[in-house]
């Protein structure tokens, strides 16, 4: 038998957006809950990239991962959220009429709010697999680096052009004997700034190339890597592959709930209200014109979303509610 909760607010997504929302929350006197699918707070930052550097969070030239949940975490618990960790949000029926939103949870928990806002990224993540491992029996191919002690003093190779190809291949220099870097095109999607210092750095990078075949007996000792165009084959010492292909994204039981969905992203509007009464969204599960996929952004629609929130709990309530700095 499940629990059944009675809160002001419920947010789906206990990632930085989602915490960040709870303390806004707090800050504007509504109770609060948070629900997640993982079992600790943090979103993918905590489950992925704990040890990553983030570099566009205002205030923090570079700040880690897990230093940014840390934070947003003693910042929430100020508005004391009740979480509701390792469950996953199944049902959602907003009644307007009746001033509340009904959530059911995968453990038969009923939570009963005056408003959701759903914070929950851009749902589960299925990694791209890596065609060359997929029959590979041992340990040593990783999609995402969640600590960078298992690499020291290895030979890694990292499968990948995008952002988080680059900011692994930039972590990991220092820690790894050696950093090579091997991508399908000879243009990269990852941030410039990043590019270059890898480019400038020792890390070896193989463009228009594949790898095609893992190499050794009973452990990882090499790579085997085709260039696309010629056929030529390297074979590059390595005792760890770390495949940075992507993720195929799946919003699970939100697509169910009657919201207006476009390529896998809530549509929401500029008070970031979504085709449902009371349903709110905010962070990179969100799209609108001229959306841009930052923490940053996120920070300030979770702000939006529960200063709008308010005012449908409430109507007498401001949507300004002044500055915290004020008083």
């Amino acid at each position: 038998m499940g629990e059944n909760h009675a809160v002001d607010l419920l947010i789906i997504g206990a990632g930085p957006v989602g915490l960040y929302a709870a303390y806004y929350a707090g800050f504007r006197g509504l109770s609060v809950a948070l629900v997640d699918s993982l079992p600790e707070l943090g979103g993918q930052i905590t489950a992925m990239y704990p040890e990553k550097d983030i570099l566009d969070v205002a205030g923090f030239p570079v700040v880690k991962g897990k230093e940014l949940v840390e934070g947003l975490v003693a910042q929430a618990a100020t508005a004391s959220p009740t979480y509701l960790l390792d469950r996953t949000a199944q049902t959602l029926v907003s009644d307007d009429a009746a001033d509340e939103v009904r959530v059911g949870l995968d453990d038969g928990t009923t939570v009963v709010a005056k408003a959701v806002i759903i914070t929950a990224g851009i749902g589960k993540f299925t990694p791209r697999p890596l065609p060359a491992a997929e029959d590979w029996p041992g340990p040593e191919v990783a999609f995402f680096v969640p600590s960078f002690a298992e690499y020291a003093g290895k030979d890694v190779t990292i499968v990948g052009g995008g952002d988080s190809a680059f900011d692994w291949a930039l972590a990991l220099e220092p820690v790894a004997a050696s950093i090579t870097l091997v991508h399908r095109r000879d243009s990269f999607w990852a941030h410039q700034a990043t590019v270059d210092k890898v480019l400038a750095g020792s890390a070896t990078v193989l463009t228009n190339s594949n790898v095609a075949r893992l190499v050794g007996e009973g452990r990882l000792e090499a790579v085997e890597v085709e260039h696309v165009k010629t056929k030529e084959t390297t074979v590059v010492k390595t005792q760890a592959v770390v495949a940075a292909l992507g993720f195929v994204a799946d919003l699970g039981p939100i697509q169910q709930w009657g919201l207006e969905v476009q390529k896998r992203h809530i549509v929401v509007d500029s008070t970031t209200r979504t085709s449902l009464p009371r349903v709110f969204a905010a962070g990179d599960i969100t799209e609108y014109p001229g959306k841009v996929r930052l923490i940053a952004v996120g920070f300030g629609e979770a702000a939006t979303a529960v200063n709008n929130a308010a005012v449908a709990i409430n109507p007498q309530a401001h949507l300004f509610p002044g500055h915290s700095s004020e008083g």
